[in-house]
């Protein structure tokens, strides 16, 4: 007999705790990661910032285990090495920031992707499925975009989407490189403020890269900021977001100002 299905979709599970210690990468010979360490608390966010080639999108696949790596990657105490991948993948959700898109397959397919790893292999997508989903497509506003097909959506379009994928996982961590990459200003905070909202009200997990350093500062608890592989700076945005810091690591002149929604990194002629 078949069990009864849900009546509605699940909330969002608690965040989980991310421990990341003495986590080193390389490409060859050349070392891209040096003995990373951080932590985040369940409900948290970190965003991962640095200047471009410091190492942020590797620290982010090797924590996911995507990317071979020394050191240890924990979740609430519990070792992901060795975790099977479909546990991993109920536990950890990954929106990239260039992500490899199918062909022939509408956004509606492509977002249900996400319930994969809470159904039984090979099976149609249940009840159940189809209500995360549609709820995430209502939350990402992508409703009126269910029917088209994936590759036809602007670059913009595409992330949401992406995000949606993600989000249907209902994963106690949400990892994300650049999210806003390809938005503009109003989805950029439209996606931004979805993602504090469940944060904030289901205790999701966030663990991010952000290029934008004024969206970081407003939007997230922690920063963590890598230069050369190393973390050179760690801790709210207020201690890591300093003028003296954007001149070492940035090779920029900028002045940071506090605002009622936090810090703005203002660039100084």
């Amino acid at each position: 007999m078949t069990a009864p299905e849900p009546a509605a979709p699940e909330s969002f599970v608690r965040g989980a705790r991310v421990e990341v210690v003495g986590l080193s990468a390389a490409y060859g010979r050349t070392r891209v990661l040096d003995s990373v360490r951080f932590t985040v608390e369940p409900g948290g966010w970190l965003a991962v910032i640095g200047p471009n080639g410091s190492g942020k999108s590797t620290l982010l696949r090797s924590v996911l285990g995507l990317q071979s790596h020394e050191g240890h990657v924990r979740i609430d105490g519990v070792p992901t090495t060795g975790m099977p991948r479909r546990d991993r993948a109920r536990l950890l959700a990954y929106a990239p920031q260039l992500p490899v898109l199918p062909e022939g397959i509408s956004t509606l397919e492509y977002v249900t992707l996400g319930r994969t790893p809470h159904r039984p292999l090979l099976a149609a997508p249940r009840r159940h499925d189809r209500e995360v989903v549609a709820d995430v497509l209502q939350r990402l506003d992508l409703e009126p975009l269910a029917d088209r097909l994936l590759v036809t959506l602007s670059g913009g379009e595409q992330q949401r989407a992406v995000l949606a994928r993600a989000l249907a996982q209902r994963p106690r961590v949400l990892f994300l490189d650049e999210p806003t990459a390809a938005l503009d200003l109003g989805h950029a905070q439209q996606v931004l403020d979805l993602l504090d909202r469940l944060r904030r009200q289901d205790g999701l997990t966030v663990v991010s890269t952000l290029h934008d350093l004024t969206l970081a500062g407003q939007y997230a608890d922690r920063l963590t900021l890598l230069a050369r592989g190393r973390v050179v700076a760690e801790g709210t945005p207020a201690d890591v977001l300093t003028p003296a810091a954007l001149a070492e690591h940035y090779g920029a002149r900028a002045q940071v100002v506090t605002g009622p929604d936090g810090l703005a990194v203002l660039p100084v002629r």
